[in-house]
């Protein structure tokens, strides 16, 4: 194959490609020239509230060989809610190989570095917070940004939050530094021999099954493949190198963080594993676990920052809209985690099987244990406090179809009625798809603009099951709405017998548009109900429906649900 199938700058995602720039940065130790940085910047930033601080940004941090390219898919689910910023570490991605030294690329080298670039990008004088994100290797960068009790820089201060993804507890002996240091001297030829070798048999090559499993499907094994072939060899003996501590008199210095380290972060961190990681074992999640868990339970109950307030906390404004969540100065602590279960291995954050679900609960992480302002939900609602059905949203309505096709045997999307429309009104509406047609679930949180009379008058049942927009239904409504599908269910099949119905005459649910919440709740029906999984609901839905559930956080969160996979915490 054409090695420029594997230029990273030529493989990049579009998102990628749109939102870098190559920068320069001088840290004490170093200057790098030519590092790809990642920015972009909440498209609402503006309009959203910036007391006592702006939405806090998103970090990523990425692993030893890795680059910003593998959080792409992350990226493109939590660029919505907040401003992200991810940089290419020196010789990483797209960035240049500058400088050589080694020492350039230690571990505190590397923190430096991280730092300056966050600096440059957070509203430092509006006292902006940072999330860090972090993968593998970039876990520990991340912990060590975020400590405390022996701070590398003044960042750890604006911390609110950390997400470690396939961490390592960096449980170093002595011996087995000498060890790795002595594997790490040998010659440059020798260790490119070895990653041909070990790249032998393309997609099904050693080096591939080891990052993402022998099951995993093409595009995961096409994916590995190119980053493992990115990945330069000087580099990452460089990187690996001063990951490694340094001992004096017995005690470990420098290096990628250990134990003691993550036993000092005292904000939220959330910890994610991959059952079958063969890099890394998920069993790296509960040794750090142990530690957190065990200074959370002397400290996890002192008030925070904020006199007490929970991330959670809210206050309705009296003007009626949407509820301003608590954005604490410096969140409570709490210890969450979990493990994916199979495919899941070492490159569960850009797998396809895996990314929707790591991205619904890293999500559920911020907005509940950071902040309720890095819910998109809550964004969202906050934008559109003004109102609904203004003049401004009548030529959108317009422009969607009234009414899906067949969906799973079951269901209709609609668009909401409107009584004084000409063509979709409910006698219009009664006329066209009356003898399909035979009940109607509003599930729009208003009352409807249109008359439910007129429906009833022409024989289709009107059913009002109120949720908020922008915001995927709770477990409350989701259980709500499918019992209220089986109770009309069996009346239509009663009906169709007793009054000769013909077949494939269904229920229509409609919100404002019939995409979001509609096919979030029509695909939790046949997930629940008819034997679909989460992708297959999804699918189906779009399919009827074209462009289908268009939010992405709702498409997330039915990953998240029917997953199987839960978090302790």
């Amino acid at each position: 194959m054409a090695s420029s199938q594997y230029d990273a700058k030529a493989t990049d995602p579009p998102l990628i490609q749109r939102c870098s720039n190559i920068k320069t940065y001088t840290t004490s130790r170093a200057t790098y020239p030519e590092l790809r940085v990642f920015f972009r910047k909440h498209q609402h930033a503006d309009n959203l509230p910036t007391s006592p601080a702006p939405v806090p940004l998103l970090v990523f941090v990425h692993g030893l060989g890795g680059s910003v390219a593998q959080f792409s898919p992350l990226l493109t689910s939590l660029t919505p809610i907040a401003s992200c910023l991810a940089v290419d570490l020196p010789g990483c991605g797209v960035s240049g190989f500058e400088p050589r030294k080694w020492d350039a690329y230690s571990t505190d080298a590397i923190i430096e570095l991280l730092e300056a670039v966050v600096e440059d990008h957070r509203d430092v004088a509006a006292g902006q917070g940072v999330v860090l994100i972090g993968h593998s290797m970039g876990s520990s960068l991340a912990a060590l940004l975020a400590n405390p009790r022996d701070p590398k820089t003044s960042l750890h201060n604006y911390i609110l939050g950390l997400v470690a993804i396939c961490p390592t507890a960096g449980q170093f002996t002595p011996e087995k530094v000498r060890m790795l240091r002595a594997g790490l001297c040998i010659p440059e030829f020798i260790f490119n021999m070895w990653r041909a070798w070990d790249r032998r048999g393309g997609l099904e090559s050693p080096s591939v099954h080891r990052f993402v499993g022998a099951g995993a499907d093409a595009e995961t094994k096409r994916l590995q493949y190119m980053y493992n072939f990115q990945s330069k060899t000087p580099v990452w003996r460089r990187m690996a190198w001063g990951a490694l501590p340094k001992y004096s008199n017995g005690a470990p210095s420098n290096g990628i963080a250990a134990l003691d380290v993550w036993a000092g972060l005292d904000i939220p961190v959330f910890l994610v594993g991959g059952t079958d990681d063969q890099v890394v074992s998920h069993g790296e999640v509960d040794k750090i676990v142990s530690v957190l868990a065990g200074d959370r339970s002397e400290n996890g109950s002192e008030a925070n920052d904020d006199g007490g307030k929970s991330s959670s906390d809210e206050s309705t404004p009296s003007n009626g809209a949407a509820g301003l969540p608590h954005l604490p100065q410096h969140p409570k602590k709490v210890v969450v985690s979990t493990k994916l279960p199979s495919p899941a291995g070492h490159g569960l954050l850009y797998a396809p099987a895996t990314v929707p679900i790591l991205a619904g609960l890293i999500s559920d992480f911020l907005s509940t244990h950071v902040t309720g302002r890095l819910s998109l939900g809550w964004q969202l609602q906050y934008l559109c406090r003004d109102g609904k059905w203004d003049v401004k949203n009548l030529e959108k309505w317009r422009n969607v179809a009234p009414v899906s096709g067949p969906i799973g045997g079951v269901f209709r999307a609609i668009k909401t009625l409107r009584e004084v429309d000409e063509e979709h009104c409910p006698k219009v509406f009664v006329e066209k798809w009356g003898k399909v047609i035979k009940d109607v679930i509003d599930i729009s949180h208003d009352n409807p603009v249109y008359n439910p009379d007129g429906l009833e008058q022409g024989g289709v049942h009107y059913h009002k099951y109120g949720t908020l927009s922008k915001v995927p239904p709770n477990e409350t409504e989701i259980r709500g709405f499918v019992e209220l599908v089986d109770k009309i269910r069996a009346e239509q099949k009663k009906k169709a017998r007793l009054e000769g119905w013909d077949e494939g005459y269904a229920i229509g649910v409609h919100c404002h548009y019939g995409f979001n919440r509609t096919g979030f709740l029509v695909a939790c029906y046949l997930v629940e109900r008819c034997g679909f999984t989460a992708k297959e609901a999804i699918e189906a839905f779009a399919k009827a429906r074209p462009n289908g559930i268009r939010h992405e956080h709702f498409r997330d969160r039915l990953y998240v649900r029917y997953s199987g996979v839960k978090s302790d915490a």
